[in-house]
């Protein structure tokens, strides 16, 4: 395992920071140069289960007619907070993402809750993704009875993390193969799916129930704050997984440029693929309370698969069905990646033990992080799953919260990690200083509101203590981190003492050439 390099130590050793974003160390060990601009963005999509989160997600936004609007809206900070991990990766491209960068501008206790909000979203999503996966697997080859039995799908979601986990374990190369076909899958069927049923909608051959599009839809006026908070936080949820692409930028090709403009592409993709099906559902589907329609109670955990007969009978249901599940599985490896690559950052430089840093001599992956990983993401939801199936869909509903937390730290160093060279020109202002701010400000609203608005006992689907269970799990599994980091802290002083990492350190990537002045 790679050691940390202090600040100024070695031969050609420079400053961090703006105008060098830090030397460029001997590595951690990852399989450099792997992932060219298409495999780097497919993992970013990936991660997001786009399939998935469309089923799951377009039923509960509560906004009526104006869902596409609201994934309009969601779309402004996501693409905010793209720019500046894509400026900060520039300059400090590691793998340890919101973890080195939150360090680097505020100092270690912030880095490492940084580490730990990714690391946590991650584990909230894979006990989430990992039962879909199961369940919808079981009931395309007919076994709706293990898919309906707790134990049943229990089993297979522990067998879809294990596998996930040992794919992660044996490379990247693997690992984007693998993804390849399955974000392909995901996009060109949904894609097809939006297209006709559009095509049936135009014609009037959709049935009674379908509504023509209207410009209104896009519009995000006549909503209420509080409901649009709820939908946004929804849509993060949806949205989120992109920055997959910054967590393997040491095993991409061009580190310093591909996982930004892979982190740019994907996001792109994702608001013109959410928009435009969440258009063509909404238009077949219509806004009735009975059969197929959007405001049925009975179609809110999957707006999606109950298209398939009416739009193509027992084939095209079965294929939908199919498609969901590719989604959950993708987004159970693809979520494994980023987060291994993020706690074995955190041990090479002393923020973690060093066991997690240990990386495979064989298949150039952080082993001992990607199993532990899958180990977490397991008991996590086992345990939720035998407390109640009403608390596992909780937790998915506070994931906003642990993203929108880690999404402002980023936001936020970038703008701290600049300051000294925002006045250089408008280009540096505006790219590293004010887009980035007003990405972490938006995630700060968003978290500051949420939290309040989810304490309430009737948000979710649990109380815990006579507050909102989806409270308890989003600002437990936060707060968590705190005494775990405290107790790092006792183990580890170097780091939290700033010896390992800070501003002037090196940081450990592939590349050993000189830092790049200019950034």
């Amino acid at each position: 395992m790679a050691q940390a390099v202090g600040a100024g130590s070695g031969a050609g050793s420079s400053p961090a920071g703006p105008s060098g974003g830090g030397g460029r160390g001997e590595g951690k060990g990852l399989a450099k140069g792997t992932l060219g601009l298409w495999g780097n963005t497919v993992i970013g999509l990936a991660s997001t289960a786009p399939a998935y989160g469309l089923a799951a997600t377009l039923g509960y936004l509560g906004v009526g007619e104006k869902a596409p609007a609201m994934f309009i809206v969601a779309f402004i900070p996501m693409v905010l907070t793209a720019i500046a991990y894509q400026q900060l990766n520039r300059a400090v491209p590691d793998c340890g993402t919101t973890f080195t960068w939150g360090t680097k501008a505020f100092g270690p206790f912030v880095g490492w809750m940084g580490g730990w909000g990714v690391a946590v979203s991650a584990i909230i999503v894979l006990a989430n993704v990992a039962e879909i996966a199961a369940i919808y697997t079981l009931r395309v080859v007919g076994l709706d009875g293990l898919a309906d039995s707790q134990w049943g799908r229990m089993v297979f979601a522990v067998v879809f993390i294990a596998v996930m986990t040992y794919v992660s374990y044996r490379g990247i190369l693997l690992s984007e193969r693998m993804q390849n076909v399955l974000v392909a899958w995901q996009f060109i069927f949904l894609v097809v799916l939006a297209v006709w049923a559009l095509v049936l909608v135009y014609s009037g051959q959709a049935g009674p129930q379908a509504v023509l599009p209207q410009a209104s839809w896009f519009v995000p006026t006549g909503v209420g704050f509080r409901e649009a908070v709820a939908a946004i936080v929804l849509c993060i949820f949806l949205y989120w997984g992109w920055d997959a692409c910054l967590a393997v930028n040491e095993e991409s090709k061009d580190p310093d440029r591909i996982p930004g403009r892979a982190a740019t592409i994907a996001t792109v993709i994702l608001v013109v693929t959410f928009t435009v099906v969440a258009t063509a559902i909404q238009a077949y589907s219509g806004f009735g309370t009975t059969g197929i329609g959007l405001n049925n109670p009975d179609n809110a955990d999957d707006v999606l698969t109950v298209l398939g007969a009416p739009l193509g009978g027992s084939v095209l249901a079965a294929l939908l069905m199919v498609t969901v599940a590719v989604s959950a599985a993708a987004s159970t490896q693809s979520t494994i990646l980023p987060t291994a690559r993020g706690t074995l950052a955190m041990a090479v430089y002393g923020a973690l033990p060093p066991s997690f840093g240990q990386v495979h001599p064989r298949f150039k992956t952080p082993g001992f992080s990607t199993l532990v990983m899958g180990a977490t993401a397991t008991g996590f939801y086992v345990l939720l799953s035998l407390i109640s199936t009403n608390a596992l869909a909780d937790s998915i509903a506070s994931l906003g919260l642990a993203v929108a937390f880690y999404y402002g730290i980023t936001s936020f160093a970038c703008v701290w990690f600049f300051r000294s060279v925002l006045r250089r020109s408008a280009a540096d202002l505006w790219l590293k200083g004010v887009l980035p701010f007003l990405g972490g400000l938006f995630m700060l609203v968003i978290f500051g509101y949420s939290v309040v608005d989810m304490a309430r006992p009737d948000y979710g689907e649990t109380v815990i203590g006579g507050v909102g269970g989806v409270f308890v799990l989003g600002v437990g599994m936060i707060a968590l981190g705190v005494p775990l980091m405290l107790l790092c802290a006792i183990r580890l002083r170097a780091f939290f003492r700033g010896e390992t990492l800070n501003a002037d350190t090196e940081v450990l990537v592939p590349d050993t050439a000189p830092p790049k002045a200019g950034l």
